[in-house]
């Protein structure tokens, strides 16, 4: 599904990009478009499919711009894979003064079939993220 198709669907989908993970994500809301920019990152190293939760881990993400919410947000999910070796399954996002509160589902990224290179950092490199009149789109480019 193409962002432009539909303002009441979610989606993600990869973006072919020379030696970097490019991601592009959107939805109806600002929190489910970044949700959706989660799953299409772990989606882009893990085969998700049947993978069962361990733990919660609840994070405070804090940034002026939603770029900066964007970048915050896909740093935790680069921390727990690097620290814990955990991947977020499922997403709840609320927003909060000046950020987000996020509640990830997590999963063994140990246990889960590898399908690709695991991000390592997320860059600024063409970073995106924008309410248009069809809903919320970003897009994001990581170091592998």
């Amino acid at each position: 599904m193409r962002p432009e198709s539909s303002a009441r669907r979610a989606g993600h989908r990869g973006v072919p990009h020379t030696a970097d993970l490019r991601v592009e994500a959107w939805a109806p809301t600002r929190e489910e478009c970044l949700a959706q920019a989660v799953r299409g990152v772990c989606e882009s190293f893990l085969d998700l499919t049947g993978a069962a939760g361990v733990r919660r881990r609840d994070v405070v993400v804090r940034a002026d711009r939603d770029e900066d919410v964007l970048v915050a947000l896909l740093e935790e999910v680069v921390y727990w894979l690097d620290t814990e070796g955990e991947v977020p399954i499922d997403v709840e996002l609320t927003p909060v003064t000046g950020g987000l509160r996020g509640g990830l589902q997590m999963a063994d990224a140990g246990a889960l079939p590898v399908t690709g290179a695991a991000p390592k950092a997320v860059t600024l490199h063409e970073l995106a993220f924008t309410r248009g009149p069809e809903g919320w789109t970003c897009s994001v480019t990581l170091d592998v």
